[in-house]
């Protein structure tokens, strides 16, 4: 399949960043040229979706001019163009973290990764829809409306980095930001047929706005269409920053290696649900089918998992403990323009005792030991991304699954939730696809600290199965 939307324009627009990126170093092509390119694009194409809410098409003009003034390359990303989800900080553009709240907020300062992307070359040209705070995996705020899945227009793209994953997607631009929490930099790409990496915390540090540097639970992560893009993103967002305390000392040089690697006599642990949560039967089916793949490159698979006996209440606990941190100023000044998903959560940390707290830190610690044994065992852990299909757009949560009912709007989001507690790296990447067309995407969970060797065994499936090669048709 292939987007329409004008040869010369769609083969240049879904060029991979790497390819494209070699070309701009090379002077075949200016970064003026794709800039333009890709601000055709997103005429022709954002209106249907809604992925990027905010565009400054003559600043990125500017900068075009400026790269292309250049005697010798800027950097790692010179000239590709790249947008930010509208959770994070970017100097002179627009920032309103999908509420009313901010809708008229203009930070003064870039966010840490903004400034590393500005400094590699990049073109920063608008800001990718989000929920409001970033909270549910459903792309929808008051400000901006719903960002729709290319796929199937009436469907969601996840959340909350749905806009980056569907710019990436529909060829808007070649690289994206995402972050996550509990799944917003694997859902939406899973939804969206495009690769997202949430890598160890601390390898991407995170500055300013973080309440607790200390015990992370968010992180930021490379959207791409490419695996070998998502590492490239990834080299460049790496590396350590006194301003994060608890960032990883190794710079991102090696995650521009190349990636090919021999997965002969590979142990590999598969699971399809954790043995704990519902998944619909569309997304074993995928599942199931992909599994041969990794035997056909060599790996020794065998149906085991963790035991993440707790998971749920802890995650729950730390999440809402966060919230009343984060937001709690905002319930205090704001009540009325907040969504009930958000005022629950503030509401339900705020309600928390110190030694609930304190139980959930405790629980996490005997849950990630469990873990690290098993992965002693075993090099990776594949699993399905999501419990679900892309729902319905209007839709804002899911509220059963196979019968089973969730009971708040994160329930359904438990196989990607639970590896956040873990601290394992894990990529969300494309699957395969239901009978209606919808995407799914596989989970591929690496050792501590491993992001290497998961961006290595995607690349390694990548090629097996040339998923991510099939794009959505838009008009």
């Amino acid at each position: 399949m292939e987007v329409i939307y004008g040869s010369a324009v769609t083969e240049l627009c879904f060029l991979s960043a790497t390819d494209l990126g070699r070309r701009l170093r090379a002077r075949e092509i200016s970064a003026s040229e794709v800039l333009e390119a890709h601000l055709r694009t997103i005429e022709r194409v954002n209106p249907r979706v809604n992925a990027i809410v905010t565009l400054d098409e003559e600043g990125a003009r500017s900068r075009a001019r400026e790269l292309d003034a250049l005697s010798k390359a800027m950097g790692a990303l010179h000239g590709l163009p790249v947008a930010i989800k509208d959770l994070e900080l970017t100097r002179g553009m627009r920032t309103t973290f999908g509420s009313p709240i901010y809708k008229d907020f203009v930070p003064e300062v870039d966010a840490l990764h903004v400034e590393r992307l500005r400094a590699a070359g990049a073109i920063v040209i608008g800001k990718t829809n989000t929920p409001e705070f970033g909270a549910g995996s459903q792309t929808f705020n008051p400000i901006f409306g719903r960002t729709r899945n290319p796929y199937d227009l009436d469907k969601t793209c996840g959340g909350s980095s749905g806009g980056a994953a569907v710019a990436v997607a529909c060829g808007m631009v070649p690289l994206a930001d995402g972050s996550d929490l509990g799944g917003s930099v694997r859902n939406p790409p899973s939804f969206c047929n495009v690769v997202g990496l949430r890598p160890s915390p601390g390898r991407i540090p995170r500055w300013p706005g973080v309440v607790d540097p200390w015990s992370p639970l968010d992180v930021i992560g490379p959207i791409a269409r490419r695996v070998g893009d998502a590492a490239l993103l990834l080299s460049v967002l790496s590396g350590p920053d006194p301003r994060a305390p608890l960032s990883i000392e190794a710079a991102g040089e090696s995650f521009l290696e190349p990636l090919e690697r021999d997965f002969r006599g590979v142990r590999i642990a598969f699971s399809r649900d954790l043995g704990s949560f519902p998944v619909d039967k569309q997304v074993t089916a995928v599942f199931d089918r992909v599994l041969e793949r990794f035997t056909e490159l060599g790996c020794e698979l065998e149906p085991a998992h963790p035991d993440f006996e707790g998971a749920s209440e802890i995650f729950q606990t730390l999440r809402a403990h966060g919230y009343a941190m984060t937001h709690e100023h905002h319930l205090e000044r704001h009540r009325s323009l907040l969504k009930d998903t958000v005022v629950w959560n503030i509401e339900k940390g705020l309600s928390l005792t110190g030694a609930e707290v304190a139980r959930a830190q405790r629980d996490r610690g005997a849950l990630y030991e469990r873990v690290r044994r098993f992965m002693e065992r075993y090099e990776f852990l594949l699993m399905p991304v999501t419990q679900v299909v892309p729902f319905d757009i209007e839709t804002e949560w899911v509220q059963e699954i196979d019968g089973v009912a969730m009971d708040s709007y994160i329930d359904w989001m438990k196989s990607c939730f639970f590896i956040t507690l873990t601290a394992l790296p894990a990529m969300s990447i494309p699957a395969g696809f239901t009978d209606d067309g919808l995407p799914v995407g596989l989970q591929i969970v690496g050792r501590y600290r491993r992001e290497r060797s998961v961006l290595e065994l995607g690349h390694a499936f990548e090629g097996a199965t040339r998923v991510g090669e099939r794009r959505p048709v838009l008009g």
